[in-house]
């Protein structure tokens, strides 16, 4: 075997002991909400609570990490199988193979904390954010905050923020091309899943939320007049803050899945 070969295969080995450390470092941290998930499920209800969107973004996390390990351990195996003679030694290494995925199994189902049904099924539904809208932050100063309707594009692990595009940014000075920023989870809420409403939480009326102003790709607060289910529709009634017309707040209509959480010390 050539050296550069050796190099490659230590090269490759350090990259996948990264991999699994970042691994372990997430899991604890997705165990930890977990634990807190279970003790006070009620959390999630509050209004601008992120816990789930939090656990979403560690799972998109932990999975991106799990598909890189894999790539490297193929690569790896296969650095090996052109370098290993036929006979015993390759036996062996299968062998050392499964006895390690067993151990990982193991390990992993120890580690990870158990989730209800429910849990389980919200997260299966959301494990990937890539490709789909959601409600980001993208600028936030000592006034205001400013939320729209971006696309995800992409998960760094190493600085571990969502790449996001928008789409639409508007009229601006600075042009009126699409514009890409880079943001942790904490500025990321997932819409409802706009193809199962009987799945998504309805807040009720008096509830202040985040929604998507009609005809802009903006989010504002607003305060729910009306239900989807008490309107037998998939829209909300809602009036929005610094709305007014003629010395009133006119109601507008809203889809269920462009209303979310309103988060904790949103500024306007």
């Amino acid at each position: 075997m050539s050296s550069p070969d050796i190099a490659s295969i230590l090269e490759n080995s350090r990259e996948l002991d990264r991999l699994r450390k970042e691994q372990e470092d997430v899991l604890v941290e997705i165990n930890k909400l977990h634990k807190k998930l279970q003790a006070t499920p009620e959390v999630v209800e509050k209004p601008g609570d992120s816990s789930l969107a939090r656990l979403k973004a560690m799972y998109i996390q932990a999975k991106d990490l799990s598909e890189r390990e894999v790539t490297i351990s193929n690569l790896l195996l296969s650095q090996l199988d052109t370098s290993l003679p036929s006979g015993l030694p390759r036996q062996q290494r299968r062998k050392m193979d499964g006895n390690d995925q067993k151990r990982k199994r193991m390990k992993s189902d120890s580690d990870i904390f158990r989730l209800s049904p429910s849990m389980w099924s919200y997260i299966e539904a959301c494990v990937s954010f890539k490709d789909e809208q959601v409600a980001a932050r993208v600028t936030s100063d000592a006034e205001k905050d400013e939320w729209f309707v971006v696309k995800v594009i992409n998960f760094d692990e190493k600085t571990k923020e969502f790449e996001v595009l928008d789409e639409e940014p508007g009229d601006d000075k600075e042009g009126s091309g699409q514009k890409k920023y880079k943001l942790p989870a904490s500025c990321i809420i997932p819409f409802p899943k706009r193809n199962d409403p009987l799945s998504t939480q309805e807040f009720p009326a008096g509830r202040n939320v985040l929604a998507v102003y009609p005809g802009t790709t903006a989010l504002y607060k607003a305060t729910v007049i009306s239900t989807p289910r008490k309107r037998k529709s998939d829209e909300y009634l809602l009036e929005f803050d610094d709305d007014e017309e003629d010395g009133a707040l006119p109601q507008r209509t809203v889809p269920f899945h462009k209303v979310v959480p309103l988060p904790e010390g949103h500024r306007q």
